[in-house]
């Protein structure tokens, strides 16, 4: 029987009942139709990156994406008047070689989301998403089978739903993603940078473009300073990345924000908060966790706040899923104690709630 703590980067969840392998946009449908006729449950697995999977496991067929085709088609050029060249990528291919492989071809897009762990069959149902870039900026179409209709169909950008760490597919299932269409420019400079830290280690101001490979390489050093790319030799990689999104916030709950921690830590202190773009603030949950008594490390169990980074919840080693929600629920109850701000986790949860 296999055990899914084998296949994700926490290192934890249960038995499998069924598991499948499928190596094929083709054998993926097969399986997961195969598995709703028989009205078994079912769990489509990619690189485990982004679970947290009960201790009980999965109670039906747990289908591993594992195809690996990818393609590149010209196609014309943007409003800027770059060349863009369609990428398209089955859901099992590894993100993060894919990104090393467009920033080898000069393809600016998605070199800011370097280093991130996983498969392409994930990045649109949680727009992934780092240093001020996301996949819902490059995705052109996103194919699926529909689990109602039976039928695949590609879906456009906007029909995808996209938001801040969210989608269409997030949080339904009808929806199996088979392959994304990424369109990315032709061009040796990155897209225009829009996280001051990027900006900082690169010694440069917000809005410049840098050589594709120096802006890969600065994203990988940063995420390897907080234990944010996969390293079987480093504890604190042992996780499902960031475990709370930013939260977003109203301008009324952002100044109550700002006196309570005023109240809590001193009236000099500033509350890092930026406009997301659509009238909310974005918060910080590093800086929230932090200044809730969170530190790194933190962590009196078997799972611990990674020593590196306080938005990554750890599996040193001996932890079940359930000391890792008894963790994250501490936290949760911390901040919103602390400051009046409820954090909402990013990993799926299989089997378990928070």
């Amino acid at each position: 029987m296999t055990t899914l703590s084998e296949y994700t980067t926490l290192g934890l969840g249960g038995p499998a009942r069924s598991f499948r392998a499928a190596a094929t946009t083709e054998e993926l449908v097969a399986a997961v139709a195969e598995a709703d006729a028989a009205g078994e449950p079912v769990l489509v697995l990619g690189g485990g990156s982004n679970l947290v999977v009960s201790d009980e496991g999965f109670p039906g067929t747990v289908v591993l994406v594992d195809s690996r085709e990818v393609s590149f088609e010209e196609a014309g050029t943007d409003d800027d008047g770059e060349p863009v060249v369609l990428l398209r990528a089955d859901a099992g291919v590894e993100w993060d070689p894919l990104v090393e492989r467009a920033v080898a071809e000069g393809l600016s897009g998605v070199e800011f989301l370097s280093g991130i762990p996983g498969r392409v069959g994930s990045t649109p149902i949680q727009n992934v998403g780092a240093y001020g870039q996301d996949v819902s900026q490059t995705i052109r179409e996103v194919l699926v089978h529909d689990r109602r209709t039976g039928q695949r169909r590609r879906m456009t950008n906007a029909e995808c739903g996209f938001t801040y760490r969210d989608s269409v597919f997030k949080g339904d299932d009808r929806h199996v993603v088979c392959e994304v269409v990424f369109a990315l420019r032709r061009s040796k400079l990155s897209r225009p940078i829009a996280y001051a830290e990027v900006a900082r280690t690169l010694g440069t101001d917000a809005g410049a473009r840098v050589p594709l490979e120096q802006a890969r390489e600065t994203v990988l050093e940063l995420r390897r300073g907080k234990g944010m790319v996969l390293d079987p030799a480093d504890p604190d990689t042992r996780s499902a990345g960031s475990f709370f999104t930013n939260p977003v916030v109203t301008a009324e709950e952002f100044a109550e924000v700002r006196e309570r921690a005023a109240a809590r830590l001193g009236t000099d202190v500033e509350v890092p908060g930026h406009p997301d773009g659509r009238g909310g603030i974005k918060l910080s949950a590093a800086w929230l966790i932090d200044r809730a008594g969170f530190s790194r490390g933190y962590g009196s169990g078997p799972a611990r706040i990674s020593g590196k980074h306080t938005l990554a919840l750890t599996n040193p080693g001996g932890a079940t899923t359930e000391d890792l929600l008894e963790l994250a629920r501490e936290v949760r109850s911390g901040v919103q104690e602390a400051f009046g701000v409820r954090l909402v986790n990013e990993p799926v949860m299989v089997g378990v709630s928070l």
